[in-house]
């Protein structure tokens, strides 16, 4: 499969989908008290490791230009992975991810803050929508730390997506990836250190199962948006939460709720509902073209 035609482009979308929920399965897969830096430490190097074969792809030139801004959106993001983990070990596969959800909502908000974006009507409605969903999810009196740390991932996911549009524009994604995971090193290596937890050697299974299904998932995405127009497959990204609520019934035994389906309803569908106006509308431009 190539991307170059909608139905490859939205097979590649569900393909990475299923590969990141795959990664999701395996931080879940940890056992209670494993050291999270130590792991966060492992998943970055073998990311860096596995991003090496592709280093032809990065001007190594101007490989640190921008380097204040990648140091913050890598730092983010490494707070992210953090908060992803304890929200994997501690909440439903399918709970988690519809939280994470949350993210292209704050997206929204964060454009509107920093880049004076306007909210359409149906994009304030997915907003509250969403938000009103995640509420309907956790319920107030199930509100905990591992919840908030679900909202933080998402959070994290959010501001590294709207500081993308600050780095430099001819940097390629790899160059990005590369030197966002270069400048993680360091801070995962501290933590890891001051941590202070025995190593853990069934840790590197882990971590790289984790960082080869993520980097899978990034490259379909990358396949996917090449050739195609983002809003006629960009639906095909909420798969994801069919492949959280499948996979988290298979590997452990985890039936959603009403509330749980109530809620990601109410995440999802405005979500989609954006996405298949910006189709209709990429349609009619395309169909008011004059022929050649």
């Amino acid at each position: 499969m190539s991307g170059k035609t909608v139905n490859s482009a939205i097979f590649l979308l569900i393909l990475g989908n299923a590969l990141a929920i795959l990664s999701d399965v395996v931080i879940k897969l940890l056992e209670p008290g494993t050291p999270i830096f130590q792991f966060a430490f492992l998943r970055c190097l073998f990311t860096l490791l596995v991003l090496l074969p592709l280093f032809k792809k990065i001007n190594s030139s101007e490989l640190f230009t921008g380097w204040k801004l990648h140091t913050l959106r890598a730092h983010i993001h490494l707070g992210g992975i953090l908060c992803m983990v304890l929200a994997l070990m501690h909440l439903p596969l399918a709970t988690a991810n519809a939280i994470f959800y949350a993210a292209p909502l704050l997206v929204m908000l964060l454009s509107v803050v920093f880049f004076k974006e306007r909210l359409s009507a149906l994009s304030f409605l997915a907003v509250v929508s969403g938000f009103l969903g995640i509420l309907v999810i956790l319920r107030p009196v199930e509100v905990n730390w591992a919840a908030l740390a679900a909202l933080g991932s998402a959070f994290a996911l959010a501001i590294s997506a709207v500081l993308v549009r600050k780095l430099p524009k001819t940097q390629s994604t790899v160059h990005k990836l590369f030197l966002g995971y270069l400048l993680i090193l360091p801070t995962a290596a501290v933590l890891a250190w001051w941590e202070g937890a025995g190593w853990n050697p069934q840790l590197l299974v882990y971590a790289l199962a984790s960082s080869v299904f993520i980097l899978g998932y990034n490259i379909t995405v990358l396949l996917a948006y090449q050739q195609v127009d983002a809003n006629q497959v960009t639906s095909a990204e909420y798969t994801g939460l069919i492949w959280a609520v499948a996979l988290g019934w298979m590997f452990f035994a985890e039936v959603p709720d009403l509330w749980f389906v109530i809620g990601s309803s109410m995440i999802v569908i405005p979500l989609l509902l954006i996405a298949w106006r910006q189709r209709t509308r990429h349609s009619f431009k395309l169909a008011d073209k004059p022929l050649s």
